[in-house]
């Protein structure tokens, strides 16, 4: 049950869709012929390095110096990463809106060199993170950018904390601060560096941060130049939070067993690689008990999830004031660029000061910040339409269609049931490049993923739903994943399948 506070002081109570997350496990047969097959490329990229010569430049006159690259690395990415380099980094020549046209490239050498065909291919995007649909080249959003960059042109120049601060910036971060319902909020031109550069002056020597073992490489960047000392506990397992909780309350700094200067929990509202969402109640129940701090990156959930689209908090209806740190980005469903950190006014002020973002890098383009009001507008309604409230259940009905099509087939899908990321497992690294250039094929962009990204026994297709798409787009995907599946044999799932067809209404009404 959650509720909502009505214009006229009322409560409104309503119950919440059950939180059902799938994490299968990876089948035996499958685990071993994975673990044989990678070890089978890497023999064969061995054999092959000893035979021929590669064709990239050697380090020459480096005696007594340390080798600039490191030798697995080398060699992975030559003779492991080059025989699948055709499914990544293919270049696009639009916005990455609901499609996207490719520019079509061959190799005549195994993948060491691409040549331009000089044609295009035009796609269905299930690759990029357009969440609301907002990555388009018309409508009001981009006219409103356009004329932005006549008014006020393309960049400062500068650092916000010099001359790089404008009106447009104070009125994204009054806006922002709104919409997420916090005291105030600083915005800046990057979203990693949004992580990376403003940990280090949230936490310390002394202190102690909790995190999440899935976490972004953003938040681990900005964990470790920070300084302070990091625990890790098991993805969104609150047993695992607990005990790491209670160990450092009972134990203390190393060596010298004082209390820590603060503890910091970290963790992230959707994430990107697994789908799942954040088990937010229950971790704010453990951040009470414990007297510690709150972190939450709402990268991938703003926008994304809950009912007003404003993120994970919204999405189980608690206070947003319980969270201490609302971090987010302007990429996934707000179609620019950047990130945000909002708090109470006394952190933000901190941070004003502090942030090495803030204070040395260059502030974000007028047009960035006027895509991202226009957008943010759209969402909460102050356009006088209702179109982001269609988006918003747009999106939700799509991502529950599409993840229960593909269980109905046998694939196996992880993650959370209404989280816009639908990780498709295909676990053999051959397989991943076979589903993606299957699907490219068929005018379908997808993104697979493999390791050193995800661990050995994970690869994945990952699927990104948006509003922009619609059931047709969708119907076919479908139809050609499912021959893919046929073809690779990819229907792992040891669940009972419904034979009860999927309606895509029957997503509409739970949406409702």
């Amino acid at each position: 049950m959650r509720c909502y506070c009505l214009q006229n002081g009322s409560v409104k109570k309503e119950k919440r869709r059950p939180f059902i997350e799938s994490f299968e496990k990876i089948p035996l047969l499958t685990a071993a012929t994975t673990f044989i097959g990678f070890h089978l490329i890497l023999l064969m990229g061995y054999i092959t390095s000893i035979i021929f010569t590669p064709k990239v430049a050697r380090e020459k006159n480096r005696k007594g110096y340390v080798p600039l690259y490191d030798r697995f690395e080398s060699f992975y990415s030559r003779y492991v990463y080059r025989r699948l380099r055709d499914c990544w980094n293919i270049p696009i020549c639009s916005c990455p809106g609901s499609e996207v046209t490719l520019k079509d490239r061959v190799t005549h050498d195994c993948g060491w060199t691409f040549e331009y065909t000089g044609t295009r291919s035009t796609a269905l995007n299930l690759g990029s993170y357009n969440y609301l649909g907002f990555a388009q080249a018309e409508g009001s959003c981009s006219e409103d950018s356009a004329v932005k960059i006549k008014e006020l042109g393309c960049a400062t120049a500068s650092p916000r904390i010099e001359f790089g601060t404008q009106k447009i910036h104070q009125e994204l971060e009054a806006l922002t601060a709104k919409f997420v319902g916090m005291e105030d909020a600083i915005t800046f031109g990057m979203g990693f560096a949004t992580n990376a550069l403003n940990l280090p002056s949230i936490v310390s020597k002394g202190c102690l941060v909790v995190s999440d073992e899935k976490n972004h490489a953003s938040l681990i960047l900005g964990l470790r130049l920070s300084g302070a000392t990091i625990d890790v506990f098991k993805h969104n397992n609150m047993e695992s939070l607990r005990q790491v909780l209670h160990s450092a309350v009972i134990k203390g700094q190393p060596r010298s067993h004082r209390p820590w200067k603060k503890i910091l929990i970290v963790v992230e509202g959707v994430y990107s690689m697994e789908g799942s969402i954040v088990r937010l109640p229950e971790i704010l129940e453990l951040k009470r008990q414990y007297k510690a701090y709150l972190y939450v990156d709402e990268a991938h959930s703003i926008g994304a999830i809950g009912r007003n689209g404003r993120g994970v908090v919204d999405y189980f209806g608690v206070d947003p004031k319980e969270v201490d740190i609302l971090m987010g980005t302007y990429t996934k469903s707000f179609g620019s660029a950047g990130g945000y950190i909002a708090g109470s006014k006394a952190f933000i002020d901190h941070m004003r000061v502090n942030s090495h973002a803030n204070c040395y890098a260059t502030s974000m383009s007028s047009s960035c910040a006027q895509q991202i009001i226009s957008s943010m507008k759209i969402i909460m309604g102050m356009d006088g339409t209702n179109e982001g409230k269609k988006r918003i259940n747009q999106l939700a009905r799509n991502s529950r269609y599409f993840r229960r099509r593909l269980n109905q087939m046998g694939i196996i899908t992880i993650g959370n049931n209404d989280s816009p990321v639908v990780p498709m497992m295909v676990y053999m690294h051959s397989k991943i490049a076979s589903v993606v250039r299957r699907l490219k094929t068929n005018n379908i962009a997808v993104v697979g993923v493999g390791f050193p990204a995800t661990p050995l026994m994970e690869g994945r297709i990952r699927f990104c739903l948006s509003a922009a798409h619609t059931k047709e787009q969708l119907d076919n995907a479908l139809v050609h994943v499912e021959e893919a599946a046929d073809f690779l044999g990819l229907r792992y799932s040891r669940k009972r399948r419904s034979k009860e067809p999927v309606h895509y209404s029957d997503s509409e009404s739970e949406v409702e």
